[in-house]
């Protein structure tokens, strides 16, 4: 087997930064207007400008901010016109405002490629988090379109867009979703260098300067009845070359690198008898679901993801799901107006022409039962236990809910399914509480680095917080493990729980969820671990004690206070003692030499702060090592002699 040339560098990134290291690379100007959750795509590439970076072929790189997502969608258009390889960074309402730009954009043919954090318009309410209709509120303008699982696809396919795009002058979404992936830090193989010059290639060799005086060019005119319908009907010579571009492009990056891509991607749909169908990081979840399913239900179920939304696959989609007897479509979007949501519609047609002889998709005597749903709108949490629920509900032949809602109760809710233990084998998950800006977030990636690039383990961090995030409760999750991690929802069984937020057990239970025998740890101002413990709420000594949970303790403000640098950092500093507390109760740090511990992290350290100054790497290095060395534990006997008069 011929082994590949570019299998990518091991490392870790989230779905904003590895559109940041691509884009930064092979292209040569971006513009945007900054909005979530696509801010730190266009500050990452502003941050590049700002110390003088360079593309692959050394062209200085140029980032305009403008006053709106209409301006810098115009801007992008301009410098396209003029041969440049541009890219921008959009999201929500960012998306829809541009949308008078984006028709004008492929009706002059422009190979430009938009970077889309999918997320949820304002339609009951505002919402920053990940929704389906800002995409599919734009599908219509002519641009090709492609659509992420994890952060993995979103750098890779940044790349295939691109080369697609230029291949047939059509413009190109990349989407991701919108905080499940542009916030989400996983492992990942970052595309070579030598890749990606190879892959696209020099812009100056491949984009047409429409705006060269010395070749006049008549583009975006006046025109009226005798000429507008011929140059319309005319495009679609352009786009009926883009499906096998698009393919001829997976293809080549497949050998190239071993990552393999195609339109339609199936899972376990040799002999499925049902299928769920959807977009995004639902169907890395629901993986896990098709797999427990077929092995304690017996149920014949598989996984339909188009990767491909634009040219829409109509005859890959009929010939992954010709086979079976019922499928359901799962969107993060809702059209109640409309006959039913807009990717059930699209398939629904697809299996209306398989009906007939057309030349286009496979030929069919009949079309399975549809069932459409919707799930997962503004992040709402979408669980292995959510894709069993929709399985059963077609399983059972019923046809009592044709369109049903995941996640949610009513009229359209499912029945809730047991739950499920969905860890990846031997995964540590931590579940943090805290809040906003006291630097927690950025030590959960530093943590998960650290883990990935420093002990070959494979991770999955993010943060749950809402629009109001700063001085307000922030949850944070992160996942290690020896295999993938699939599941993109929040963590309902965990082995370590750090309370920084000293109101949490005011506000919720942290408890909830931490296994039998695990880790609590509290931030206290207390010295006597007696003091700590007597300061919990009885409830929570209860279960700590039948749950044989150990619980660790320190004051990390004082701590904080001891190490930062500068004023401005004395808060943000106690999530690095935690770095440190975590490395105390990781298994796969256990028995490993402190100094050799350290050393692994301080070339991570680097990695977030070496732009700040060795100083500061070496506060967060003694920072840590403070953490770990001096975190404290409750002893035992404290927590069962409490209770051992009640239990008598």
């Amino acid at each position: 087997m011929k082994p590949n040339l570019y299998p990518g560098i091991p490392s870790t990134a989230d779905g904003s930064g590895t559109i940041v290291y691509v884009e930064t690379a092979i292209s040569e100007a971006a513009t945007a207007y900054p909005i979530t959750p696509t801010t730190n795509m266009g500050a990452g590439y502003q941050e590049k400008v700002a110390n003088g970076a360079q593309n692959l072929w050394g062209t200085p790189l140029a980032f305009v901010e403008l006053e709106s997502e209409h301006s810098a969608a115009s801007a992008c258009e301009g410098f396209a016109l003029a041969g440049g390889r541009v890219a921008n960074f959009t999201s929500g309402q960012g998306l829809i405002l541009m949308k008078e730009v984006l028709y004008t954009i492929s009706g002059k043919r422009l190979p430009v490629v938009f970077n889309i954090g999918a997320r949820a318009l304002t339609t009951q309410s505002l919402n920053v988090h990940c929704g389906h209709d800002d995409i599919f509120g734009v599908l219509d303008v002519g641009w090709g379109c492609l659509f992420a699982r994890n952060v993995q696809e979103s750098a890779d396919l940044a790349l295939i867009s691109r080369r697609t795009a230029e291949a047939t002058l059509t413009p190109f979404f990349n989407v991701q979703d919108g905080f499940l992936t542009t916030h989400t830090v996983e492992s990942v193989r970052l595309p070579e260098l030598e890749l990606m010059k190879l892959f696209v290639g020099d812009p100056k060799e491949k984009i047409a300067n429409l705006f060269d005086p010395a070749k006049g060019l008549m583009v975006g005119v006046v025109q009226n009845q005798e000429s507008y319908m011929k140059g319309k009907v005319a495009q679609r010579l352009f786009y009926d070359r883009v499906k096998g571009a698009l393919m001829e492009s997976m293809a080549s990056f497949g050998e190239l690198t071993g990552r393999q891509y195609r339109l339609v991607d199936s899972y376990r749909m040799e002999d499925a008898r049902y299928a769920l169908v959807g977009l995004g990081t639902s169907m890395e979840t629901a993986k896990v679901a098709v797999d427990f399913a077929r092995e304690k239900y017996g149920w014949k179920v598989g996984l339909v993801h188009p990767t491909c939304m634009r040219p829409f696959p109509a005859a890959e989609i009929v010939a992954a799901l010709r086979g079976v007897r019922a499928f359901s479509v799962i969107e993060r979007v809702d059209e109640p107006l409309a006959d039913c949501n807009p990717l059930t519609r699209e398939i629904k047609a697809a299996f209306a022409d398989s009906l007939r002889e057309n030349g286009k998709v496979p030929r069919l005597l009949m079309m399975p039962e549809v069932y459409s749903g919707v799930y997962g709108m503004g992040s709402r949490d979408f669980r292995v236990e959510d894709a069993l629920a929709v399985f059963r509900n077609m399983v059972e032949e019923k046809r009592e809910k044709p369109f049903f809602a995941c996640g949610v109760g009513g009229d359209w809710g499912l029945s809730p399914e047991e739950a499920v233990p969905a860890g990846a084998t031997g995964a540590f998950s931590m579940r943090g509480h805290s809040v906003g800006g006291y630097g927690s977030v950025t030590t959960n990636k530093i943590i998960a680095s650290l883990c990935s690039e420093r002990f070959g383990l494979y991770v999955q961090a993010f943060p749950k917080y809402g629009s109001e995030k700063k001085g307000l409760p922030t949850t944070f999750y992160l996942t290690v493990a020896h295999e993938p991690i699939l599941t993109h929802c929040e963590l309902n069984a965990v082995d370590f729980v750090p309370v920084l937020d000293t109101y949490a057990f005011k506000t919720g239970n942290p408890l909830a969820g931490l296994k039998h025998g695990g880790v609590l740890y509290l931030q206290s101002t207390q010295t006597d671990p007696a003091r700590v413990w007597e300061a919990l709420p009885p409830a929570a000594k209860k279960s700590i004690a039948e749950k044989d949970i150990r619980v660790l303790f320190m004051d990390m403000v004082a701590a904080a206070h001891e190490f930062a640098p500068t004023a401005d950092l004395q808060q943000r500093m106690q999530g690095i003692l935690l770095l440190g507390i975590y490395l105390k109760v990781a298994p796969f740090a256990k028995g490993m030499a402190e100094d050799k511990l350290f050393e692994k992290l301080k070339g991570v350290l680097g990695k977030y702060f070496g732009r700040r100054g060795d100083a500061v790497i070496d506060a967060n290095l003694r920072a840590a090592r403070r953490g770990f060395e001096s975190v404290r534990e409750i002893p035992g006997e404290i927590i069962h002699g409490a209770l051992a008069p009640a239990r008598a």
